[in-house]
């Protein structure tokens, strides 16, 4: 059992990079990919406790991608390095991010609340916050029972509080990856919000602009869409990843490491049959 997309406190993750690590073993993964969202902060403590843990590490991140419908996501999967291209890609990210959530922190006061930037960063010192950080803080405040309640009232896209993030260029993201010895994977596709008819043509884009690989299976989609994208995917020469996208129980309780749609345990193929033979041709 596999894992190729998985969250650590570096970003909005529940567990430490080490605490992470040590979970996986426990549960029997093999092979570990730790994507935080615009970060690379948690990589080398990951790192160490896999090697402790004989676990296969795969280093990489997850890069939100500017795009016209939905959310792009790229995962940069087995970096080798981290390049000054990756590092300018990561500072445009985090420095948009800040500006979101100043902006959503504006929001919640003129609307009465006592918030401030400052009180949020001191909860989660070192993090990438996120809308999951704004959640837990909004629970910490008695404002809503709990994270599910904050994103439904608060903080989902067209709620009162949500502000549209700014993400980077894919075709500077995917030569940053690549330029760090990493494989482009495009991740949970359904996220952009086509129809299936509209897929083809983007996925033919996407894959002409250097995307190497396809999140086929993630939890937060129906196994036959899963497969109806694997299928898409081999069309279009992508080759094939999965991955749990699990960020901790007491943040997405639904999701469990080492499974993907339909509760299915991730097979061993995603990395030795699809990845690794992408990885083993990258200098």
């Amino acid at each position: 059992m596999i894992d190729l997309h998985v969250h650590t406190n570096a970003s909005d993750g529940q567990y430490s990079p080490a605490d992470l690590v040590k979970k996986a073993a426990e549960k029997g993964i093999s092979v570990l990919a730790v994507t935080d969202h615009d970060t690379v902060a948690g990589l080398q403590e990951a790192a160490v406790a896999a090697e402790q843990a004989d676990i296969v590490f795969v280093p990489g991140i997850e890069l939100n991608i500017e795009w016209p419908t939905g959310e792009f996501h790229l995962l940069g999967l087995g970096l080798k390095r981290i390049t000054s291209s990756l590092q300018d890609v990561i500072k445009l990210l985090q420095e948009k991010r800040e500006e979101r959530n100043i902006g959503m922190i504006a929001k919640m006061r003129e609307d009465g609340i006592d918030a401030s930037y400052e009180e949020l960063q001191t909860l989660f010192p070192g993090r990438s916050i996120g809308r999951p950080h704004f959640a837990a803080y909004l629970v910490n405040k008695k404002l809503v029972r709990n994270s599910q309640q904050a994103f439904d009232k608060y903080l989902a896209k067209g709620r009162k509080w949500y502000v549209e993030r700014i993400g980077a260029n894919l075709d500077e993201s995917v030569q940053a990856v690549v330029d760090s010895g990493g494989v482009p994977v495009i991740a949970h596709p359904l996220s952009l919000y086509l129809s299936w008819g509209r897929m083809d043509d983007v996925l033919e884009d996407i894959h002409e602009r250097g995307v190497e690989g396809l999140e086929a299976y993630h939890p937060g989609a129906r196994e036959v869409d899963c497969e109806r994208l694997e299928k898409l995917a081999r069309v279009h020469n992508f080759f094939i990843t999965a991955g749990s996208d699990f960020h901790g129980e007491k943040i997405r309780a639904d999701r469990k490491i080492g499974h993907t749609c339909g509760g299915r345990k991730i097979d061993d193929r995603f990395y030795y049959n699809e990845l690794l033979p992408h990885l083993s041709c990258k200098s």
